[in-house]
């Protein structure tokens, strides 16, 4: 890979995507993108660049394979106590019935899971209107997501108890059960373009996504997230994330755990 090269990628991948990649990810870039060049039998970088310029089926392809999807069932499990413990006595108290949450960056699915199987003992369906959202870039893992079926070791860190509730045996796999999988609707979508969902939201989980932008695009993003979010929504980021100079939108309120800021409101 030239320096010419990677250049290219990496002007293409920022104008798709918003994702920044510094010189130190070249190695990274490299790696992933040979297995495209295996995939097509070619020979050079130079020669997987022009083809991506004239073949836009491959763009798809371009954007799954640099996309980073480490996951797990409850990664940052403080953000799903104070689901359980803050919000869900809080919603249970209110009049609307109709609660909406977006899991943004879902990957292979473990984390809108985790939200459903935080709220579904509390939210009966015949009462409540309850749907989750869950949105992602790559086309690979919102497929492996919406099937829900995941290898055994991804359950180890699991209680027992909610292992067995939730899941089923499949094959030698772990299967999520039908009373998790109906409350997820899974969706394709690249925050950089329009979105069709028109809100509000309850509560927005985008974790461990904004490190990947220039904090122009970060602000774009933020700003958007506060328009669909309703003035008593919640908006949850990964650990190693701030919105210190990046929106004024916002109060935090907890670890990493946000409220929008509205006139008037002191929050506590």
């Amino acid at each position: 890979m030239t320096q010419k090269d990677f250049e290219f990628i990496r002007e293409l991948a920022y104008n798709q995507t918003g994702i920044v990649l510094p010189e130190r990810k070249r190695h990274m870039v490299y790696s992933r993108l040979c297995r495209r060049l295996r995939a097509l039998r070619m020979c050079s970088f130079s020669e997987y660049c022009g083809y991506l310029q004239q073949e836009q089926d491959e763009m798809s392809h371009f954007i799954n394979a640099l996309t980073t999807n480490l996951t797990a069932f409850f990664r940052e499990k403080h953000h799903f106590h104070y689901l359980r413990d803050h919000l869900v006595p809080k919603w249970q108290q209110r009049r609307s019935r109709r609660l909406r949450v977006w899991s943004s960056a879902c990957s292979t699915g473990e984390e809108p899971y985790s939200i459903a199987m935080t709220l579904e003992p509390f939210f009966s369906r015949i009462q409540w209107d309850l749907k989750i959202l869950a949105t992602d870039l790559d086309t690979n893992v919102l497929t492996k997501a919406e099937a829900g079926i995941y290898p055994p070791e991804t359950l180890e860190n699991l209680p027992p108890a909610l292992a067995e509730q939730y899941f089923s045996a499949q094959g030698g796999m772990a299967r999520v059960k039908e009373s998790v999988r109906d409350l997820v609707f899974f969706r394709q979508l690249n925050l950089l373009e329009s979105w069709p969902m028109q809100g509000p939201f309850d509560a927005i989980f985008c974790r461990n996504v904004l490190i990947y932008f220039d904090n122009p695009t970060k602000k774009k993003i933020i700003h958007k997230f506060r328009q669909l979010l309703s003035d008593d929504g919640y908006l949850f980021i990964g650990h190693s994330e701030t919105l210190h100079l990046i929106s004024d939108d916002f109060d935090l309120i907890g670890q990493t755990i946000y409220k929008p800021r509205v006139a008037g409101r002191t929050e506590t």
